[in-house]
């Protein structure tokens, strides 16, 4: 730092001290006092940005559309729902099993019969007015493959005097892993729900008259099964149950689930004395196996 004497007006020296970039100016008697400093440099900020996560939904190929079982259809004077074209989604359709029941342990094949538990019965269509009593009935869980490659667990009401034939049937699909999409018992109120065309329910017990009929189904007494009904519908004139399959009356068309002529499925319910509905004359009821052949 330099130090210098300096005349001021106004009397007395003042004293001049500079330092590098620095001039202090100090007033003698009756001076003014001034300072000169650099200003500080304005602070840095530094903004980093993180990009955002990105998220990616994958939909499972076997996704069960949100509107499933959710639109009746407008009805035909016999009362059934009008028949329409089939949805895109549903024309090959291969659908996740929902998980009604645990799934099995593992991949070999399992079963169980056992008397109709009561709240099995609680949830199925049978009333003391159907042509069967419940100790008729016996309740069957099988486990079956599904059109989403894995194993899962089925339920019927069947008659008791076939229960053991109709375990062995699937026993059989099992191991030819021939797909089901969903095994579960007939609820009463499902009978005369508004139709929404798109079950696909395999099922026996269902207490109800014979389509187009007034007298009991063979289901009515447990003696008939319908296997993938979607797939593998009834048709009779332009009349198509479910109302939503006429994808599937293409039976040129091939596809999982479907049963044809001399199959894994046809073979398996013959062995047992049963007859297929994709044998009749009149019309056809592919999904159809029964003891009586109706």
């Amino acid at each position: 730092m330099v130090v210098v004497l300096a005349a001021c007006a106004g009397g007395g020296d003042s004293v001049v001290a500079e330092d590098a970039g620095t001039t202090t100016t100090i007033g003698g008697a009756g001076a003014n006092t001034t300072s000169s400093l650099p200003s500080p440099p304005a602070p840095t900020v530094t903004t980093t940005l993180v990009p955002a996560a990105t998220t990616t939904t994958t939909i499972s190929p076997f996704a069960r559309p949100v509107w499933l079982g959710t639109r009746p259809l407008p009805l035909r004077p016999d009362e059934h729902g009008e028949v329409q074209p089939t949805p895109p989604v549903l024309v090959d359709r291969r659908l996740a099993t929902p998980p009604d029941l645990p799934s099995p342990a593992g991949t070999a094949f399992e079963w169980s019969i056992e008397p109709v538990p009561t709240e099995v019965l609680a949830r199925s269509s049978w009333v003391p007015d159907c042509p069967v009593t419940v100790d008729e009935l016996a309740y069957v869980t099988v486990s079956h493959m599904g059109f989403d490659g894995e194993y899962h667990t089925g339920e019927l009401l069947i008659n008791a005097a076939w229960a053991e034939e109709v375990v062995q049937v699937f026993e059989t699909l099992h191991a030819a892993a021939f797909p089901i999409e969903q095994m579960r018992i007939i609820r009463a109120e499902e009978i005369d729900a508004p139709p929404t065309g798109d079950w696909n329910d395999t099922t026996s017990f269902v207490c109800r008259p014979a389509v187009g009929n007034t007298s009991w189904s063979q289901h009515a007494y447990g003696l008939a099964v319908d296997v993938n009904p979607f797939h593998n519908p009834y048709l009779k004139g332009d009349l198509v149950l479910p109302e939503l399959a006429s994808a599937y009356t293409d039976r040129a068309n091939v596809r999982p689930g479907m049963i044809e002529a001399g199959d894994v499925v046809v073979t398996a319910f013959g062995e047992m004395g049963w007859a297929w509905g994709g044998n009749w004359n009149t019309l056809k009821d592919w999904m159809h196996f029964s003891a009586s052949g109706g």
